[in-house]
């Protein structure tokens, strides 16, 4: 059991802002990038299958009941060759996995090299073959694929709109999930994310011919955000992956960026014990802001040199869209450019946002959508929901972020009304002392010690009780940020009314939701009263701010770029659930918190098992990604940077690439990667440059190592032009300084043409000269 007190937790944030050397940085520094022990390395085999065409990421792979692989292509480089220029939705044509559990049934790809390789989908068996691209017009031509409408049926894009979206519209298609309509499973629905804000969900009837292929019937498709249903719950933003239910539903995850309340290390502790939020507040205390995305130049200009990086201020992006898409009326399009002037109709409540929708009834002309408010609102990447229906493992993406778990009262679909479902909220405690130098007095490698876990529940509550809780905060518009945080009269003055709103906001928090001092008298009597405990009014916290809350009780909220986590359906005790962590860096490799770990820049794919409760309490390394101070004869053939992880019915992975070349490697396009596991732990080896004593000590001497400061993450494409001047969305930040920059998956691209940027193939050093290999393209 965790023992805690909220002194503990007080004496802990004391201690980093005493070590804090600069405003908003509340943690000691990250060490710097080192030959990490076991860096790469695999317990099993790990073989390339495919490499994507430039500019794109790897995401949303799903494979057939015949064994048929598709994924996205999302966000490719308008300069590559048709049709791998566009954002799309394809197969590997002739291809199909024969689901025995070896990976004997493909050809290992080898690694791109000229520009031509570098610019389309390679893959060593089957072609690469799109069913649909991102505005392809379908439903008889009264929409385009990916793209959300006003409630008039106004396409919602920067040609229609001025302002900041995240993401042009659908060119970012991300989760795959096919729903078969027949027990073949040659006829369906394939469900697809579109990673936007506003968000979406598309559905295409699918059908397999006589000769194996696929066909998509786009006439017969639908943008699930374009439905009243959906509508009717707020909409969706940022929908990233997902998983397909044990009862044979679509689930879609947001990954609302915008959450964090405080930027990276910090409590809200830390705010409330200071008296202001300088060098601490996170991007969601701007939600209703006028321009919130404007947020960051503004504090720029407040506080001059003693100014600091908002996290998660950039995924304010597409914000006001979403009011739009509500029907705001668009006050705030003057001569063509999106002004200060506030939305005072109708605004998003930003505690809509960031769940699991469970898109039930998928077969019903409209679906019928649920959120899972019962599961915590975070930056949610994937779910995976246990074959029990009650258990629920999360990850969510960023910097200073968490994995959680949820277990549900009974099983899910036992319920008549999905918004009875109730049940409990977990976030993770690391206990073992190898994961802490603190503990242990030396750094040890993430590749050789694994984390254990303990789970500190959060609180209980129905969805139907949340759901309350959160319209208790609808009907707040940008008006009441000026009016509740400005003595300035906004219809007189309003460029003076909003920095006053500014500066009152970083000082006290936004007055408009749950405050500060709310999430603090929560924590207090959670450690006095339990969890079950709380004042009624109190009970919501951990639910609308779970992050925030999490942290706050000493949680292990540190995990960087929690991307990816699967099981094969049907897994139960015994069986392995994997979680990727994309990068291992930031909070699990500085001087603070449960885990100060050697840094793998690469990231890590780890494997729990599950218990007979459908509890994991272990996670142990299986796929350990390259330093980035590793050079390409190391890095070229390591899975770096994971993301999505499809775990195929035979147990085999599906390893999906986020990270897009960079150092190391000699090309710059991500891949992906088949793991097959060892048969038995006998036949788990090391292999690359990894090695492992039989007590587990490393082969190698460590040394500890600071760095310098942490950086907060920067915007995707937060331009106020055109969709023809969108810049690129390939991040170009230095790997381990990430605060929730998603990486290629950033919004990016250019032209009414989905996809498109102004990167050109190179290697992973430098921005340039075609077909070298190394650049991470700007």
């Amino acid at each position: 059991m965790v023992d805690f007190t909220r002194r503990q937790v007080l004496s802990k944030s004391v201690a980093a802002a005493l070590g804090a050397s600069v405003i908003g940085v509340a943690s000691g520094d990250e060490v710097e990038e080192s030959d990490t022990p076991g860096a790469p390395s695999v317990k099993g085999e790990l073989k390339r299958f495919s490499t994507t065409a430039f500019g794109a990421e790897v995401t949303g792979p799903f494979v057939f009941q015949d064994g048929s692989l598709l994924y996205s292509l999302q966000h490719p480089e308008g300069g590559n060759p048709e049709p791998f220029g566009t954002a799309g939705i394809g197969y590997f044509s002739g291809f199909q996995f024969e689901l025995d559990g070896d990976n004997d049934d493909f050809d290992e790809l080898g690694t791109p090299q000229t520009e031509a390789e570098q610019r389309r989908v390679r893959s060593g068996n089957g072609e690469y073959t799109i069913f649909a691209h991102g505005r392809d017009e379908i439903n008889g031509g009264e929409e385009r694929l990916g793209v959300t409408q006003t409630p008039d049926g106004m396409d919602i894009t920067l040609d229609n709109l001025n302002g900041t979206q995240y993401g042009a519209a659908a060119t970012n298609p991300d989760c795959n999930q096919f729903v078969p309509t027949n027990d073949e499973g040659t006829e369906g629905y394939l469900f697809t994310n579109w990673e936007n804000s506003p968000g979406n969900v598309s559905r295409i009837p699918l059908s397999q011919t006589q000769g194996g292929e696929w066909e998509a019937d786009l006439d017969d498709a639908l943008n699930l955000a374009n439905t009243e249903p959906l509508r009717e719950l707020g909409g969706t933003r940022i929908n990233c992956y997902g998983d397909l239910s044990p009862w044979g539903t679509m689930i879609s995850s947001e990954e609302n960026y915008a959450h964090p309340r405080v930027s990276l290390t910090n409590q809200v502790g830390d705010i409330v014990d200071a008296g202001t939020g300088k060098g601490r507040i996170g991007g969601c205390q701007f939600w209703n802001r006028p321009n919130p995305t404007g947020i960051q130049s503004a504090v720029d200009d407040y506080y001059g040199d003693e100014s600091w990086g908002i996290q998660g201020y950039w995924a304010l992006d597409g914000v006001e869209f979403l009011a739009y898409y509500l029907g705001a009326e668009q006050a705030d399009q003057t001569d063509y450019i999106n002004t200060i002037q506030p939305i005072t109709d109708v605004y998003p409540n930003p505690y809509r946002y960031g769940y699991h929708i469970d898109v039930r009834e998928p077969t019903a002309d409209p679906p019928q959508p649920i959120k899972y408010y019962v599961m915590g609102r975070a930056s949610w990447e994937a779910p995976n929901i246990q074959a029990d229906e009650q258990t629920v493992y999360g990850c969510s993406d960023g910097d200073s972020k968490g994995i959680y778990k949820f277990v549900a009262d009974e099983p899910i679909p036992s319920y008549e009304d999905p918004m009875d479902v109730a049940g409990t909220l977990y976030a993770p405690k690391i206990t073992n002392a190898q994961a802490n130098a603190s503990m242990v007095g030396t750094r040890k490698s993430p590749a050789q010690y694994p984390l254990e876990i303990e789970w500190m529940p959060l609180g209980h509550a129905s969805n139907a009780e949340i759901e309350e809780w959160i319209a208790e905060y609808d009907g707040i518009t940008q008006a009441d940020y000026l009016e509740t945080h400005a003595e300035t009269d906004w219809e007189e003055d309003l460029e003076a009314a909003l920095e006053e709103a500014d500066q009152a906001v970083v000082e006290d928090g936004n007055q408009n939701y749950i405050t500060n001092e709310e999430i603090v008298e929560w924590a207090d009597q959670y450690y006095t009263e339990g969890h079950d405990g709380v004042d009624e009014e109190l009970r919501r916290v951990p639910f609308l701010e779970t992050r925030a809350a999490a942290k706050e009780i000493g949680a292990s909220i540190e995990f960087n770029k929690a991307e990816g986590v699967d099981s094969r359906d049907g897994a139960g005790p015994g069986d392995p659930v994997y979680f990727g962590i994309s990068e291992f860096n930031d909070d699990l490799a500085n001087d603070t918190g449960d885990i100060q770990m050697d840094r793998v820049d690469g990231g890590i794919v780890y494997r729990g098992e599950l218990e007979e409760d459908y509890n994991i309490s272990t996670l142990e390394p299986v796929i350990v990604g390259p330093d980035f101070t590793d050079e390409p004869e190391d890095a070229d053939d390591a899975l770096r940077n994971v993301d999505n992880v499809y775990v195929m019915d035979d147990g085999r992975v599906l390893c999906c690439e986020d990270g897009f070349g960079g150092p190391a490697r000699t090309y710059p396009n991500d891949g992906l990667y088949v793991y097959e596991p060892p048969e038995s732990e006998e036949d788990e080896e090391e292999t690359e440059d990894g090695e492992e004593t039989e007590d587990g000590e490393e082969t190698e001497d460590e040394e500890e190592t600071e760095n310098g400061e942490e950086e907060t993450e920067s915007p995707g494409n937060s331009t106020d032009a055109p969709d023809n001047t969108e810049t690129p969305g390939n991040s170009t930040d230095t790997p381990g300084n990430s605060t929730d920059a998603p990486g290629n998956s950033t919004p990016g691209n250019s032209t009414d043409a989905p996809g498109n940027s102004t990167a050109t193939p190179g290697n992973g050093n430098s921005t340039a000269t075609p077909g070298n290999g190394n650049s991470t393209g700007s």
